[in-house]
């Protein structure tokens, strides 16, 4: 996903990096890339099977609704995993932590390659879940604390291209791996294996945290006066990552239905041009009022959806792509524009609660809709499911968007 993530940070920078504009610390810059390198293999491994789900179906003979019940397991535990980095780091150091992490992952790739049947998917990405929950807050503060020149702002653009990066790189290399080499079923997961590797070692070449205030996990939280917008921005973006969620899990087949294709690499280019477009509108978009973000992105993303549905009844592959292109720039500014609505408004001393309640309302959302999409194929067919989950979710686009609007001419 990505996206920025509830990352635990310090305020304190760590003794290794360099004052903002003094001359960089020793290594730092090879530790920043180390950190940046970790962070971007550890989202590619939890999206690598995206395009591989069709297959597993067919060969474990299970429904579209174990498919997106796998998908919501890590989701389940990546949340709880994300807010317990903080205190664990306290406890373990980051090092420890992060090489745990490391570790998880590479046990969940092994347990995709060795996969029979759907427990290993589900024990797969729990354990993808885990690593990810546990590694993103404190790979982000090492961002922040190793940046060569000490720019924050730098940091955080690096960690949000590596977020949608990772979440696109993903499925493209499993399609690629899954379709055109050998052993479709363990060789993307085997390169994965092989990429934290060097991932290990940069893990265990970053300085310790830094000292000062003992770092608690972000509990989610309301601070008073800022529900209403955190009401309205989470109910956009909960929106705009359950378009997220669809194209992650079941959209892939969708594309190859249309098709009238199996070819693997198709279905994972399709996410990836949704998370393309969403990081190039995020770039666009940057520095614009959230307001003004949130009413340009919830039209398009409707406008996406719509023809995503119409896709689907006329059997389209051009629309469709056209539908993932507008989707994807929709939910990138709907989701530029909540981010950048909650953290205007929120108490600087409250942030990271306020965060944290964003953050848990966009896991929600990239995994409780599909499920429900899940189980309607069951019974109606992923085709007309996947129309439904379009009509309705721009429905509800459009709704929010005239509650956004009513508000902001009040303003």
């Amino acid at each position: 996903m990505s996206t920025e993530r509830p990352a635990v940070t310090r305020r304190h920078p760590a003794p290794a990096a360099a004052v903002p504009g003094g001359p960089p610390a020793p290594g730092g810059r090879w530790r920043f890339r180390g950190a940046a390198y970790t962070l971007l293999v550890l989202l590619v491994g939890t999206n690598v099977p995206t395009p591989l789900y069709r297959g597993y179906q067919e060969s474990f003979g299970f429904s579209a609704l174990v498919v997106t019940l796998v998908f919501a397991v890590y989701a389940a535990v990546l949340i709880p995993s994300l807010l317990s980095a903080g205190p664990l780091t306290d406890l373990l150091g980051r090092r420890a932590l992060l090489l745990g992490a490391v570790t998880l992952a590479a046990l969940g790739s092994l347990a995709f390659a060795l996969a029979t049947g759907p427990g290993w998917l589900f024990a797969a990405r729990a354990l993808q879940g885990i690593a990810l929950g546990a590694a993103s807050g404190p790979l982000t503060a090492a961002l922040t604390e190793l940046e060569p020149a000490g720019d924050h702002r730098r940091a955080a653009f690096v960690s949000t291209v590596i977020s949608v990066g990772g979440l696109g790189l993903g499925p493209l290399l499993g399609g690629l791996l899954a379709e055109y080499a050998p052993a479709p079923g363990v060789l993307p997961f085997a390169v994965e294996i092989a990429l934290l590797v060097p991932a290990a070692v940069a893990v265990a070449a970053l300085p310790t945290a830094a000292r000062g205030a003992r770092r608690r996990p972000r509990r989610p939280g309301v601070p008073a006066g800022m529900r209403p917008v955190l009401v309205s921005s989470g109910a956009a973006s909960f929106l705009a990552f359950a378009v997220t969620g669809l194209f992650l899990t079941l959209v892939p087949t969708y594309v190859t239905t249309l098709a009238d294709s199996r070819n693997l690499l198709l279905a994972g280019a399709s996410v990836g041009l949704l998370l393309l477009c969403s990081a190039l509108a995020q770039l666009a978009g940057h520095g614009r009022s959230a307001r003004r973000l949130e009413l340009t992105g919830l039209p398009l993303l409707a406008t996406g959806l719509v023809l995503l549905a119409l896709a689907g009844g006329l059997s389209s592959l051009a629309l469709l792509l056209t539908a993932t292109a507008v989707g994807g720039v929709g939910q990138g500014l709907t989701f530029l524009g909540g981010l950048t609505a909650v953290n205007q408004a929120a108490p600087p001393d409250r942030r990271a609660e306020a965060l944290s309640t964003f953050y848990v309302i966009l896991y929600l959302g990239v995994s409780v809709p599909v499920v429900g999409v899940g189980f309607l194929a069951t019974v109606v067919g992923l085709l007309t499911a996947v129309q439904c989950f379009a009509a309705v979710t721009a429905a509800l686009c459009v709704a929010v968007l005239l509650v956004l609007a009513r508000g902001h001419r009040r303003a």
